[in-house]
């Protein structure tokens, strides 16, 4: 028999933060932080994790964080476990929320995780936001990652889907079409700015993010050209789709071929077609649409693929991206058709207000297993 979880504190994300404290099974949460960018937030959270500690039932045997360094998230848990002479333990990012999910449902059995968000920093470095996993509580690996674009400004490819569209052009080896597209949008100059930086790979960082495949397939087709905040584009494309599946049948006429290759869903067939649409501007809807069901297609098909290789029978559904009720219920109808179980966030969310659970999760089974918890890359050959 296992023995019981010991009492772990986690800090939570940066953005979005709560805190919380996994004790004897129970869960208790802090209040809703919000973003650490604000000093006041930073330090509600100290205050949290203080008086969370104090309520343990049991002395806290460690605090558990993101893996990004430079959190303050972070950096409080680092300070505060040092003080009590506990470990500090890093949890990457899309494990916590995978890992979410499966202590809301009190899932033991190792599974196949889907988490997709914005973003999250990778054990590699990169940032990472559309992730095949494998976790149990003995550890976890990452099958594959949604295929790798570039962010052209960095950061502000994040807040500007038009640079992510432009993004999208040069992987399918249309560069020289960028400035042309999007002049009219953004400016000639901006525009031949970005085509340079992109054919040069100046300040061009990669992202597996599943969160910016959407702000291109936003931005391709002139739903959305500048947010004014956090998933706006997201939300503007799904808000599309509704409209169109709303008004006609369900649309069923184009599938995804079988996913056979685990290390890379490629979704660049997607947005060329976009690009290709005719009349975006008055067919918008139906193209959203479209790009809504081929991709909870593509991705069901390669969770069921890493479901066969592995032996595991649930997918569990994490990360931000899966606040999209169409690709939330098209994905787990799709995984059903393919005889496995999809488990989603309910009580908690799916979002990084949640992360706080994954991270007490992992490192509690860490600590009560031998040796402690691995995180490798796990990249099959094609």
């Amino acid at each position: 028999m296992k023995q019981p979880l010991p009492a772990v504190l986690a800090s939570g994300a940066w953005l979005k933060n709560t805190a919380c404290l996994l004790d004897q099974g129970q869960v208790r949460w802090s209040s809703l932080h919000g973003d650490l960018q604000d000093p006041a937030a930073c330090r509600q959270l100290e205050a949290s994790l203080r008086t969370l500690a104090g309520e343990a039932r049991a002395p806290v045997a460690a605090v558990a964080h993101d893996l990004h360094p430079d959190f303050y998230s972070t950096r409080i848990a680092i300070a505060l476990a040092e003080e009590w002479g506990v470990p500090a333990i890093a949890v990457q990012h899309h494990h916590a929320h995978i890992a979410a999910v499966m202590a809301e449902h009190g899932l033991d059995e190792p599974v196949i995780g889907l988490a997709l968000d914005g973003v999250g920093l990778g054990t590699d470095g990169t940032a990472w936001g559309g992730e095949l996993l494998r976790v149990s509580g003995d550890g976890w690996e990452r099958l594959g990652s949604l295929w790798p674009l570039a962010l052209p400004g960095g950061d502000a490819a994040a807040r500007e889907p038009w640079r992510m569209a432009a993004s999208a052009l040069h992987a399918l080896g249309a560069n020289d079409q960028i400035a042309a597209r999007f002049a009219s949008s953004v400016g000639p100059g901006l525009a031949a700015g970005v085509q340079r930086m992109l054919a040069t790979g100046l300040n061009c960082p990669t992202t597996s993010s599943a969160g910016r495949w959407f702000d291109a397939a936003a931005g391709a087709l002139g739903l959305s050209i500048r947010q004014a905040h956090e998933a706006e584009a997201a939300m503007a494309l799904e808000a599309a789709a509704a409209r169109w599946l709303a008004r006609h049948d369900i649309m069923e006429t184009a599938i995804w071929p079988d996913t056979h290759h685990l290390r890379h869903l490629d979704l660049r067939p997607l947005l060329a077609q976009l690009f290709a649409w005719p009349e975006p501007q008055r067919n918008a809807d139906e193209a959203a649409a479209w790009f809504h069901i081929l991709l909870a297609q593509g991705l069901a098909g390669w969770a069921a693929a890493a479901a066969r290789q592995t032996g595991c029978r649930t997918v569990c559904l994490g990360g931000g991206c899966f606040f999209n009720a169409i690709l939330r219920s098209r994905v787990t109808q799709a995984l059903q058709a393919h005889g496995l179980r999809a488990v989603s966030a309910e009580a908690f969310g799916c979002g990084d207000a949640a992360l706080a659970l994954g991270q007490a999760w992992v490192a509690a089974h860490g600590l009560r297993n031998t040796p402690s918890p691995t995180s490798r890359e796990a990249m099959p050959c094609a």
